[in-house]
This record gives C-alpha cells, structure tokens and sequence, in this order.
C-alpha cells in the first residue's frame, strides 16, 4: 500500500488572528497536535509585509514542528529569512490576494530574474526547493529547468470546474504529473484540497507524493477537532 505525505497549511490560524484580533491563537500548539495526528509537515507562508504570519511564528513553529514548510515568493528579502528559519522545504509561489493567507502558482511565462540562482542559494544551504505551478506540461519543463527539486501541481482553479470542464482539467493535471515523475521531481498536489475531492485528484494524478491541505482541515476540526479531521484525511490518502 502507498504511503503519501500530509502536509497541513497554517496560515489560516493567524489570518483568524488577524481578522479578529485573538490573543490565543497558538500556532506551535497547533503544529504539534498536527504532527500527532500523522501529518508529516506543516506550512507557513511568509510575505513581504509579515502579514498574516509574523516572523515569531516562523520561529516558534520551527522550534515545535519536527518539518516545517515555508511557503514564499522568489525574493531575495524572503530568502533571508529562509536562510534564518532554516525549514525542512521552501515553496516557491506567488503572493495571493491581498489580505488572504492563499497562495497563488508562480507565472512562468517570463523568465524571473534570479530565480535559478536562488534556487542554488537554498538548495547549497541545504534547503530543498519545490515550485507551485500551474498543472501543465509547459510550467512544469519551465519549472524544472530552473533546478527545483520538486513540484507542487496546483488544483484550485480546477476543484470547483462543472463536470465537463473538471474531466478535462483531470486529465492535464495527470499528464503534468507524469512528466514530473519522468523528471524525478518530487510531486505534491496542493490548492483547494479537501475531503470531497482528494480521492478524484489522487486518481487523476496517481504519481503524487506529496499532498498539501489547509483551510479544509481546519474548517472540519471546528466540528470534530483537528485530531480527528486530519486523521480522517489521512485515511483518504491509503
């Protein structure tokens, strides 16, 4: 039986910080009962105004978590603090909307302007770089031609498509994922997962390795607690 990676995007914890002024969001005591439940890292992404995640989350959750993720933006101000938290993996990707935690894929259709070599910087550091991208064959050549180590194929824009235009979706979305897997890059799915459409995006795209959860898994453990949320995820990945 195959055995896939859970990771458990955060950010929704401090955006609900944010929104409302709490005190007592706990973001490490968050990430250590994530870890638990059998996720096998959690996610933070950082911007450049350190909004919703402050850098003192960075720290606290890489002194609690055993893996932790940091999701960002090629920047060389980001990189910096990438080389201070030292997490498990960097994910590069684009800011989302503003005021929202949601991150967007990375446009490829301009070569970005040092993004190779801060690919070399973290990958040197001892820091592995994957890239989220739009799920096609073009991004990932693009992507992988940069020197990245992994790839996270992005379902967002694809998880809320009418039947027609989802089937059609599914099927690039698979032949992405087999040509990173013919790449040897690692491969995660990540954007808009959650319980009602993990199993259809796992069988489009079979080879993943890796998948990334967030607002889904944290809205079912406001009725039956993160512990269970994330374990009935779990299960849905065997």
């Amino acid at each position: 039986m195959r055995s896939r990676a859970l990771v458990l995007e955060l950010d929704a914890l401090p955006s609900l910080r944010e929104a409302t002024a709490a005190r007592d969001v706990d973001v490490p005591a968050a990430a250590t009962l994530a870890e638990l439940a059998g996720v096998d890292a959690v996610r933070l992404g950082v911007n450049g105004d350190r909004k919703p995640v402050r850098e003192e989350d960075l720290l606290d959750a890489r002194r609690t978590a055993r893996r932790l993720e940091l999701r960002m933006r090629p920047s060389e101000v980001l990189m910096s603090v990438a080389l201070e938290i030292r997490p498990d993996r960097v994910l590069l990707a684009a800011d989302g909307q503003e005021g929202r935690a949601a991150s967007l894929p990375l446009d490829l259709r301009g070569a970005a302007p040092g993004l190779s070599a801060l690919v070399r910087t973290l990958g040197d550091a001892g820091i592995p770089v994957s890239a989220l991208v739009q799920p096609d064959l073009d991004a990932v050549k693009r992507i992988h031609a940069e020197g990245v180590s992994g790839v996270e194929l992005y379902t967002g824009a694809l998880v809320d498509l009418p039947g027609a235009e989802r089937s059609v979706a599914l099927v690039g979305l698979g032949d992405a994922a087999r040509l990173a897997a013919k790449l040897r890059l690692n491969l995660a799915l990540g954007g808009g997962i959650g319980f009602r459409n993990l199993r259809e995006l796992l069988e489009a795209a079979p080879a993943a390795d890796r998948i990334a959860v967030g607002r889904a898994a944290l809205t079912r453990a406001v009725l039956v607690g993160l512990d269970q949320s994330l374990r009935d995820l779990r299960a849905l990945l065997t």
